[in-house]
């Protein structure tokens, strides 16, 4: 109680301070005008702390990874502050790409061969300049992975790889096949289920530099990609440690709760456009396979999914190619430390399908489960623009992984 009366009092003297140098002097030159003021940011700030700013909820399979990430990583046992002025999922969701900074880097980009005659474009972060990993050979290597059609320009993935520069790390970035600019070669894309790209990207990277610490991180469709990858391969991968944001663990929910009327006009149709129009760039590529006519009339991800996505990697049907990518099928298999951070107000990811007792079963598996945060948002402070919750856990984990991940050993 002392420490909720002690944020409160910090809280409702931020607040007044702000409306203080926002309103008109002339409305606060009364006293009713002023009271009526602290009386609302006083009401407003008791609302946020008993209600808003909570804990995460953290859920582990084994008591040593929790009590790693205790020790190493508190920030998923901290009270998480959303932004006061907008906590609410789809406003985080919608925000976050705009208000967030995009701090400059340097790439280099390299395009590497896959098996089947394609090319996959990575966009590396070398970090030449560190001070505290100066031999390249053992510098720990981050691998990133970005959301459904993004690429190495997010907002988020500029943010980790800030944090992992000022802790001397390199990153390189997985950019899916066609939507960082490069020429496709094969009428192929990507989709989540299908992990031989990344497969690919990971033994390339690994032989690189194998004797430096590799960890991944996944955001959104990224880290479900990330998921099935390890779902799949167990404890046989060259990744010690991996992280995902935002993820959705079952694609039928996530369908069905982008597909509700106000979900489908603030998020999914947009999405829908972005997937054909990375698509239909490579138009000529595809048009032995798939009616690219009928793609280009989807008004859904799940239209688009049945009428592009499944035929493209040879799902008998949609339901067929769902139930292969949703995650939360594959966790119980997952043979290296993994933290998956999620708000439980995601409407791409509703909380009902979050596995949460699957995850109880396997001790390499760690959910961080906020309560507001929306879709890969976690804003926090008054005015959120240079950091994230999201980026705080990122640089905590990476660096208790490389630090201290011999504890989990």
């Amino acid at each position: 109680m002392q420490r909720l009366a002690m944020d409160l009092r910090m809280l409702s003297r931020e607040l007044s301070l702000y409306l203080e140098h926002q309103v008109r002097v002339g409305f606060f030159g009364s006293g009713v005008g002023l009271s009526l003021i602290l009386g609302f940011s006083v009401a407003y700030a008791c609302y946020y702390l008993s209600s808003i700013a909570k804990k995460p909820q953290l859920v582990t399979g084994g008591e040593s990874f929790s009590r790693f990430l205790q020790d190493h990583c508190p920030v998923v046992t901290e009270t998480y502050y959303p932004t006061v002025w907008c906590w609410e999922s789809r406003g985080q969701t919608l925000l976050r790409p705009f208000i967030t900074s995009k701090p400059p880097v340097q790439y280099r980009n390299e395009l590497i061969k896959t098996a089947d005659g394609g090319q996959i474009s990575l966009d590396w972060f070398d970090n030449d300049n560190s001070t505290r990993y100066m031999d390249a050979s053992t510098r720990p290597t981050i691998l990133l992975l970005p959301g459904l059609t993004g690429t190495s320009k997010e907002s988020y993935i500029l943010h980790m790889i800030h944090l992992s520069e000022e802790l001397g790390y390199r990153c390189v970035v997985f950019n899916n096949r066609g939507v960082a600019g490069e020429n496709l070669l094969t009428p192929r894309t990507y989709c989540c289920a299908n992990t031989e790209d990344l497969e690919t990207v990971i033994h390339h990277v690994h032989s690189l530099y194998p004797s430096a610490p590799f960890l991944a991180a996944g955001v959104s469709m990224g880290g479900m990609l990330l998921l099935n990858y390890l779902g799949k391969i167990g404890s046989k991968t060259p990744l010690m440690a991996a992280a995902t944001f935002s993820v959705g663990w079952n694609t039928f929910a996530c369908s069905d709760s982008l597909e509700k009327p106000l979900n489908w006009l603030l998020f999914n149709y947009y999405l829908t456009t972005c997937l054909q129009s990375s698509v239909n760039k490579h138009r000529h590529m595809f048009v032995k396979q798939v009616d690219m006519d009928h793609v280009m009339k989807a008004k859904s991800i799940r239209e688009f999914d049945k009428r592009f996505t499944s035929v493209m990697f040879g799902y008998r049907t949609i339901d067929d190619y769902y139930t292969d990518a949703s995650p939360s099928r594959r966790l119980t298999s997952v043979g290296i430390p993994v933290l998956c951070l999620n708000s439980v107000d995601d409407v791409f990811s509703p909380s009902h399908a979050i596995p949460i007792e699957t995850a109880k079963q396997n001790p390499n598996v760690a959910l961080v489960l906020t309560s507001y945060g929306g879709h890969i948002g976690f804003l926090e402070g008054i005015w959120p623009r240079q950091s994230t919750y999201m980026d705080r856990v990122f640089k905590q984990f990476v660096q208790a992984m490389v630090e201290h991940g011999h504890e989990l050993s």
